[in-house]
């Protein structure tokens, strides 16, 4: 029975034949977990005791499985907590792969690919420099780090140079990595815009996050010795996600405060 009389009705366990109490309570958490439930607080073994109506014993070899898959964090005589969701960092003035940045983060990229085709997308071919109807691969994946939802990424390429791609499988390699090794071409230089947006519930629900978390979009040319080859669009969860900049006091560094404009390739690459 709970402890404090103002405490919410335990909720008991189905006590399953074949497996064990705790792992049935372990399972449990997680479900809450994966609802958002313990956003502002997670519980401590006694307040799962009573809730569960099982034996402190049982509680902590639950919490014991979520330590060591990083969901939970606790020490000597202080309360478990959520984990801190790992952060993904990325440099700002270089060529990077949001693959290679998961990596460096010692977590694990895997992509769900969504869409990987050829097809007419007059406002794409326009950002390329290119005629509304050239034909143009289209790659869409889910990103995760870790196997949580990290980001959407959607991509365009002009077809006369990554139709190569289209036999890729993109689940656990780079697009950079797959544009070198299948079809010859390796991005030099670009540009890029990062803002701060709020996604529509679909990309929520994609992400899996809730309303009170934003998402940076990432804009990007990228080109081959001045060469529009891709845009590509980002959207990567608020959360998770992070740039750094460098600057010296010799060179320093300069921040373009100036109003969001539309990313058609230029001419002038700035990475």
């Amino acid at each position: 029975m709970p402890t404090n009389p103002d405490q919410a009705p335990a909720r008991p366990l189905p006590r399953e034949a074949g497996t064990t109490l705790w792992r049935q309570l372990q399972a449990d958490l997680q479900r809450r977990l994966r609802a958002g439930e313990f956003t502002e607080h997670f519980p401590g073994e006694l307040e799962l005791r009573d809730e569960y109506g099982v034996s402190r014993h049982t509680v902590r070899e639950a919490l014991r499985g979520l330590r060591e898959d990083g969901v939970v964090t606790a020490s000597r005589g202080r309360p478990a907590k959520l984990a801190a969701p790992a952060e993904i960092t990325q440099p700002l003035g270089a060529l990077y792969s949001l693959f290679e940045s998961v990596e460096a983060a010692d977590q694990r990229q895997r992509s769900i690919v969504r869409r990987l085709d050829v097809r007419a997308d007059a406002h794409a071919a326009v950002r390329l420099g290119l005629e509304e109807s050239t034909p143009l691969v289209y790659l869409e994946r889910l990103r995760l780090a870790d196997e949580q939802p990290l980001a959407l990424d959607c991509a365009w390429l002009p077809a006369s140079i990554a139709l190569g791609l289209l036999d890729a499988d993109f689940s656990h390699t780079s697009l950079y990595e797959e544009l070198s090794t299948r079809c010859g071409v390796r991005l030099t230089d670009g540009h890029e815009q990062i803002r701060a947006v709020v996604p529509t519930p679909a990309q929520q629900r994609l992400l899996e996050i809730g309303p009170e978390t934003a998402a940076m979009r990432v804009d990007r040319i990228g080109a081959v010795n001045g060469l529009p080859v891709e845009w590509r669009m980002s959207l990567i969860r608020g959360d998770r996600f992070s740039v750094l900049a460098s600057f010296s006091a010799r060179s320093g560094y300069t921040v373009n405060l100036a109003a969001p404009r539309d990313l058609s390739y230029s001419g002038q690459g700035t990475r």
